[in-house]
Protein backbone atom coordinates (compact mmCIF):
# COMPACT_ATOMS: atom_id res chain seq x y z
CA UNK A 1 0.00 0.00 0.00
CA UNK A 2 2.76 2.21 0.33
CA UNK A 3 2.81 5.29 -1.70
CA UNK A 4 4.40 6.67 -4.83
CA UNK A 5 8.00 8.27 -4.67
CA UNK A 6 7.57 11.00 -6.88
CA UNK A 7 11.17 11.33 -8.19
CA UNK A 8 13.30 9.10 -10.07
CA UNK A 9 12.97 6.68 -7.56
CA UNK A 10 9.22 6.08 -8.79
CA UNK A 11 9.70 3.14 -9.95
CA UNK A 12 11.34 1.43 -6.77
CA UNK A 13 8.14 2.89 -5.19
CA UNK A 14 5.80 1.10 -7.74
CA UNK A 15 7.83 -1.90 -6.61
CA UNK A 16 7.48 -1.38 -3.11
CA UNK A 17 3.27 -1.37 -3.65
CA UNK A 18 4.42 -4.84 -3.82
CA UNK A 19 0.98 -5.13 -2.64
CA UNK A 20 1.60 -2.65 -5.69
CA UNK A 21 -1.59 -2.22 -5.08
CA UNK A 22 -2.19 -4.12 -2.18
CA UNK A 23 -2.46 -3.64 1.41
CA UNK A 24 -0.85 -3.85 4.19
CA UNK A 25 0.58 -7.40 5.66
CA UNK A 26 -1.53 -10.22 6.28
CA UNK A 27 -3.34 -11.17 9.31
CA UNK A 28 -6.42 -8.37 8.77
CA UNK A 29 -9.45 -8.32 9.81
CA UNK A 30 -12.54 -7.30 8.13
CA UNK A 31 -14.07 -5.62 11.10
CA UNK A 32 -10.96 -3.93 12.36
CA UNK A 33 -12.10 -0.03 11.79
CA UNK A 34 -11.86 1.22 14.83
CA UNK A 35 -10.22 4.75 15.54
CA UNK A 36 -7.05 4.95 17.35
CA UNK A 37 -7.04 6.30 20.34
CA UNK A 38 -6.16 10.36 20.47
CA UNK A 39 -6.19 10.56 16.65
CA UNK A 40 -7.69 12.21 14.21
CA UNK A 41 -10.19 10.40 11.78
CA UNK A 42 -8.98 10.65 8.02
CA UNK A 43 -12.87 9.13 7.65
CA UNK A 44 -14.84 12.42 6.67
CA UNK A 45 -15.15 13.55 10.32
CA UNK A 46 -15.91 16.36 12.49
CA UNK A 47 -12.26 16.82 13.29
CA UNK A 48 -11.08 16.68 9.70
CA UNK A 49 -13.59 18.76 8.25
CA UNK A 50 -12.99 21.05 10.90
CA UNK A 51 -9.22 21.39 10.31
CA UNK A 52 -9.93 21.78 6.67
CA UNK A 53 -12.18 24.56 6.97
CA UNK A 54 -9.70 26.36 9.50
CA UNK A 55 -6.98 25.84 6.54
CA UNK A 56 -9.57 27.31 4.26
CA UNK A 57 -10.97 30.49 6.44
CA UNK A 58 -7.14 30.78 7.07
CA UNK A 59 -5.73 31.27 3.46
CA UNK A 60 -8.58 32.25 1.53
CA UNK A 61 -8.59 29.27 -0.57
CA UNK A 62 -12.08 26.76 -0.31
CA UNK A 63 -10.85 22.83 -0.10
CA UNK A 64 -12.55 20.32 -1.68
CA UNK A 65 -15.06 17.85 0.57
CA UNK A 66 -13.05 14.72 0.81
CA UNK A 67 -15.10 11.91 2.13
CA UNK A 68 -13.73 8.07 3.15
CA UNK A 69 -15.93 5.72 3.70
CA UNK A 70 -15.80 3.52 7.17
CA UNK A 71 -14.80 0.35 5.69
CA UNK A 72 -11.16 2.34 5.11
CA UNK A 73 -9.66 3.93 8.36
CA UNK A 74 -7.26 6.83 7.73
CA UNK A 75 -6.08 8.21 10.56
CA UNK A 76 -3.62 10.59 12.02
CA UNK A 77 -2.30 10.48 15.40
CA UNK A 78 -0.73 13.79 16.87
CA UNK A 79 -1.15 15.77 13.70
CA UNK A 80 -1.10 19.30 15.27
CA UNK A 81 1.24 21.86 16.43
CA UNK A 82 1.37 25.31 18.10
CA UNK A 83 2.82 27.16 15.32
CA UNK A 84 0.16 28.32 13.14
CA UNK A 85 2.38 28.02 10.01
CA UNK A 86 3.40 23.81 10.90
CA UNK A 87 -0.03 23.57 11.51
CA UNK A 88 -1.28 24.59 8.03
CA UNK A 89 1.69 22.54 6.27
CA UNK A 90 0.34 19.38 8.17
CA UNK A 91 -3.46 19.86 7.29
CA UNK A 92 -2.83 20.52 4.13
CA UNK A 93 -0.67 17.36 3.85
CA UNK A 94 -2.92 15.46 5.63
CA UNK A 95 -5.64 16.53 2.90
CA UNK A 96 -3.41 15.58 0.25
CA UNK A 97 -3.29 12.04 1.65
CA UNK A 98 -6.54 11.61 2.41
CA UNK A 99 -7.55 12.96 -1.56
CA UNK A 100 -5.52 10.28 -2.84
CA UNK A 101 -7.10 7.47 -1.22
CA UNK A 102 -10.55 8.59 -1.27
CA UNK A 103 -9.73 8.57 -5.29
CA UNK A 104 -8.68 4.97 -5.46
CA UNK A 105 -11.47 4.04 -3.27
CA UNK A 106 -13.92 5.96 -5.74
CA UNK A 107 -11.99 4.87 -9.10
CA UNK A 108 -11.27 8.15 -10.11
CA UNK A 109 -7.58 8.78 -10.84
CA UNK A 110 -8.67 12.11 -12.64
CA UNK A 111 -10.05 13.60 -9.05
CA UNK A 112 -9.63 17.67 -8.74
CA UNK A 113 -9.31 17.36 -4.99
CA UNK A 114 -5.58 15.38 -5.98
CA UNK A 115 -5.01 18.20 -8.21
CA UNK A 116 -5.60 20.45 -5.95
CA UNK A 117 -3.07 19.39 -3.01
CA UNK A 118 -0.35 18.63 -6.09
CA UNK A 119 1.56 20.17 -7.37
CA UNK A 120 1.25 20.07 -11.42
CA UNK A 121 4.80 18.49 -11.84
CA UNK A 122 3.47 15.95 -9.35
CA UNK A 123 -0.13 15.17 -10.31
CA UNK A 124 0.85 13.45 -13.37
CA UNK A 125 2.90 11.27 -10.90
CA UNK A 126 -0.12 11.17 -8.25
CA UNK A 127 -2.60 9.69 -11.05
CA UNK A 128 -0.35 7.26 -12.05
CA UNK A 129 0.21 6.00 -8.42
CA UNK A 130 -3.85 6.02 -8.14
CA UNK A 131 -3.97 3.89 -11.10
CA UNK A 132 -1.85 1.45 -10.00
CA UNK A 133 -4.89 0.40 -8.11
CA UNK A 134 -8.00 1.32 -10.13
CA UNK A 135 -6.76 -0.41 -13.42
CA UNK A 136 -6.31 -3.48 -11.53
CA UNK A 137 -10.11 -3.13 -9.78
CA UNK A 138 -8.91 -2.58 -6.67
CA UNK A 139 -9.96 -0.75 -3.66
CA UNK A 140 -7.98 -0.02 -0.44
CA UNK A 141 -9.91 -1.35 2.65
CA UNK A 142 -8.76 -1.46 6.81
CA UNK A 143 -7.15 0.77 9.19
CA UNK A 144 -3.83 3.05 7.98
CA UNK A 145 -2.74 4.93 10.91
CA UNK A 146 -0.49 8.12 10.38
CA UNK A 147 1.88 8.74 13.20
CA UNK A 148 5.08 10.85 13.98
CA UNK A 149 4.73 14.15 12.24
CA UNK A 150 7.61 16.27 11.64
CA UNK A 151 7.37 19.79 10.11
CA UNK A 152 10.37 21.87 9.01
CA UNK A 153 9.57 25.14 7.35
CA UNK A 154 12.01 27.49 5.67
CA UNK A 155 13.34 30.51 6.48
CA UNK A 156 11.15 32.18 3.49
CA UNK A 157 8.30 30.91 5.16
CA UNK A 158 7.16 29.42 0.74
CA UNK A 159 8.66 25.89 1.46
CA UNK A 160 8.02 23.44 3.78
CA UNK A 161 8.90 19.76 4.45
CA UNK A 162 6.93 17.24 6.25
CA UNK A 163 8.08 13.45 7.50
CA UNK A 164 5.64 10.97 9.09
CA UNK A 165 5.50 6.89 9.21
CA UNK A 166 2.56 4.87 8.39
CA UNK A 167 1.51 1.11 9.59
CA UNK A 168 0.40 -1.31 6.85
CA UNK A 169 -0.12 -3.99 9.36
CA UNK A 170 -4.06 -3.52 9.12
CA UNK A 171 -4.53 -2.40 5.42
CA UNK A 172 -4.79 -4.58 2.54
CA UNK A 173 -6.75 -4.46 -1.11
CA UNK A 174 -10.07 -5.44 -2.30
CA UNK A 175 -10.65 -6.44 -5.91
CA UNK A 176 -14.05 -4.28 -6.40
CA UNK A 177 -15.25 -7.30 -9.30
CA UNK A 178 -14.04 -11.00 -7.39
CA UNK A 179 -13.88 -9.72 -3.53
CA UNK A 180 -10.58 -11.13 -3.01
CA UNK A 181 -8.80 -9.68 -0.03
CA UNK A 182 -4.89 -9.00 -0.30
CA UNK A 183 -2.62 -7.93 2.11
CA UNK A 184 1.47 -7.83 2.09
CA UNK A 185 2.62 -11.03 1.63
CA UNK A 186 4.62 -12.61 4.70
CA UNK A 187 7.29 -11.09 6.20
CA UNK A 188 7.16 -7.47 4.67
CA UNK A 189 7.97 -4.72 7.19
CA UNK A 190 4.52 -2.95 7.45
CA UNK A 191 6.18 0.47 8.44
CA UNK A 192 6.85 3.12 5.93
CA UNK A 193 8.33 6.45 6.66
CA UNK A 194 7.57 9.35 3.84
CA UNK A 195 9.27 12.59 3.44
CA UNK A 196 6.89 15.32 1.63
CA UNK A 197 7.99 18.47 0.24
CA UNK A 198 5.57 21.56 0.46
CA UNK A 199 5.38 24.42 -1.42
CA UNK A 200 2.75 27.36 -0.70
CA UNK A 201 1.31 28.64 -3.88
CA UNK A 202 -0.93 31.83 -4.69
CA UNK A 203 -3.88 30.78 -3.21
CA UNK A 204 -2.24 30.26 0.02
CA UNK A 205 -2.46 26.12 -0.45
CA UNK A 206 0.60 24.23 0.74
CA UNK A 207 1.00 21.69 -2.21
CA UNK A 208 2.68 18.45 -2.26
CA UNK A 209 5.99 18.98 -4.70
CA UNK A 210 7.84 15.78 -4.22
CA UNK A 211 7.71 12.56 -2.02
CA UNK A 212 10.03 10.30 -0.64
CA UNK A 213 9.45 7.00 0.95
CA UNK A 214 11.49 4.31 3.10
CA UNK A 215 9.80 1.01 3.94
CA UNK A 216 11.46 -0.14 7.07
CA UNK A 217 12.61 3.49 7.39
CA UNK A 218 10.37 3.94 10.84
CA UNK A 219 8.49 2.27 14.19
CA UNK A 220 6.20 2.60 16.95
Amino acid sequence: MARRTLTLTALTATTALLLTACGGSGGHSGGGTDDIKGANTGSGGPSAAASASASSAASGAKRPAITLPGSFRLTFENWTSGDAVKQAVLDDAREELRAGYAAIIADNPDSTAVTFYDSAGVAPQTRAWIKTYTDKDLTVMGRLPVFGPKVVVGSGGRGASVSYCTDESKAYTKNRKTGKETGNPAGTNPYVVYTVSMAKNAQGVWQNTSVHSTRGGCSR
